[in-house]
């Protein structure tokens, strides 16, 4: 299989394998108004197997909502079709919108309009805790 290299964009490498439509759908990447190309399960040395996703004309991505659900991912910016930045995600202290909150009697989940708050609790099992209620964050 051959796909062509990106000209102007961004390339989201060592993305879990399996998980690049998920990584597609926290970042709002709308595949059906985006050109991109998905390589889904391609050989790794590093981790086995991965998937690459590959967006011309995109600039940059929310890393700190990449690195929630892709966080061994690089992001490569491309102009010219030469890399000139390499980006690796870092697990961000506080998210916003993101998350959601699942305890029902939550204010986020009975009142409408309120953002949904989350702070970092523990970097290495990357454990978030919701802002108003303290119920952790289920991935």
């Amino acid at each position: 299989m051959e796909v062509t290299s990106v000209t102007n964009g961004i390339i989201i490498d060592h993305v879990p394998a399996g998980t690049a439509l998920k990584v597609l759908q926290f970042l709002h990447i709308d595949p059906a108004k985006t050109k991109l190309a998905l390589i889904m399960n391609a050989s790794s040395q590093r981790y086995g197997s991965k998937d690459i996703i590959k967006i011309e004309d995109e600039t940059s991505v929310d890393l700190n909502v990449l690195s929630l659900i892709a966080r061994q991912a690089t992001v490569d910016v491309v102009k010219g079709g030469k890399i000139i930045d390499k980006q690796q995600p870092s697990l961000p202290e506080h998210v916003v919108n993101v998350i959601s909150c699942t305890n029902p009697r939550c204010v986020t989940t009975t009142e409408h309009g309120i953002d949904q708050l989350f702070h970092l609790m523990h970097t290495k099992r990357q454990e978030y805790r919701c802002d108003y209620c303290d119920e952790e964050a289920k991935f």
